[in-house]
């Protein structure tokens, strides 16, 4: 799979008012473009309508992992220095990577004190990119003790506190690991979700943690050069079954996210079929790429340049993404995180 294609061929022109701040209220009332990957043909609908375009031999696919409230802030021992932590990734032993700020606060053997003493850290060593390997210490249970001290790390572009942690989370989420979100799955509440298992249409589990690498921006100009991130998952054999079940009996297999359906190409791509599996993925989707498991895409509106605005353009052309968008622009869809959502698919395969 090669591309000609460059980082600016992504690019569109976003008014900054339609980046959503909040989220809107209930959760399914948002906006819902529909996009037809083989005719471009749009369609404006709202996300409780969503279930109208699915069939009862269809399946949706779900990221149930669950946003760390991964932001803290606390003071330096001996100077009393403010420091910000972002918790990355979990090493074992209490031992965090971290991204720090101010750096030059956080050097090897500085220790910081957290939620009034609720939580210290140790910084034990500096490692690539300037993130920091920490050890924590804390009385009870590490995910308890976070949730009472820690916020949520929203997006760069979201500026608005979140008065609600558990808006920027799932209803469906289950499995902690995450820095970020996989937001498309907001929309849902519980009761859309039981309109469309009644209808018929199957619900599988896959966890994929969503990596802060997410929000980097594309830096190179020809979009082969880029390096993609790397970022855990695991499918588990019952929602393997589900996939083969739904391809079998000439259903669709739609995932609910751009991190599912990374985890399923993934999936298909190492194990050369769909089973059970565990590990770690670094996929690059772009236009150019064979889907080998995904009919459709529900999903919200991504950054320009970013690799998840390539990703829709792989699944339903460059040219019917952008025309989209700029439908979407013109009639003021809300972007990203809180944004509105789009579903890319089509009746039939």
């Amino acid at each position: 799979m090669e591309s000609t294609l460059s980082t600016k061929d992504f690019d569109f022109d976003l008014p900054e008012e339609l980046i959503a701040q909040t989220p809107i209220e209930p959760r399914d009332a948002s906006r819902l473009l529909i996009l037809d990957k083989k005719s471009g043909e749009i369609q404006h609908r709202h996300f409780y309508d969503i279930i109208d375009y699915l069939n009862p031999n269809d399946c949706l696919i779900l990221n149930d992992s669950r946003v760390l409230p991964a932001r803290i802030y606390g003071i330096k021992e001996g100077t009393g220095a403010r420091v910000e932590f972002l918790l990355l990734a979990a090493k074992g032993d209490d031992v965090w990577e971290v991204l720090a700020g101010p750096g030059k606060r956080a050097k090897p053997g500085n220790r910081f004190s957290f939620g009034d003493g609720l939580m210290t850290a140790e910084v034990l060593e500096i490692i690539e990119d300037g993130n920091r390997l920490v050890k924590f210490s804390y009385q009870g249970n590490f995910y308890a003790v976070l949730d009472q001290i820690g916020q949520m790390p929203l997006p760069p572009y979201i500026k608005k506190k979140l008065e609600d942690k558990e808006r920027y989370q799932t209803v469906y989420s289950r499995e902690v690991g995450s820095a970020a979100a996989p937001t498309a799955g907001l929309h849902f509440t519980k009761e859309l979700l039981g309109k469309i298992r009644e209808k018929g249409i199957k619900i599988g589990y896959v966890t994929l943690h969503v990596g802060l690498g997410t929000f980097r921006p594309v830096s190179v100009d020809k979009i082969t050069d880029h390096k993609m991130h790397s970022e855990h998952y695991w499918l588990p054999q019952e929602t393997a079954d589900l996939i083969n079940e739904t391809k079998k009996n000439g259903g669709r297999v739609i995932s609910v996210g751009t991190t599912s359906c990374r985890t399923i190409e993934s999936v298909a791509k190492k194990e050369g079929c769909i089973k059970e599996s565990d590990g770690f993925t670094d996929i690059f989707i772009y236009p150019g790429f064979q889907f080998k498991v995904l009919d459709g895409l529900i999903t919200n509106f991504h950054l320009p340049e970013s690799t998840l605005i390539m990703l829709v353009s792989a699944l339903a052309g460059r040219e019917h993404i952008l025309n989209a968008y700029r439908i979407a622009v013109q009639e003021k869809y809300r972007f990203f995180s809180f944004g509105d959502a789009m579903f890319i698919g089509s009746r039939t395969e």
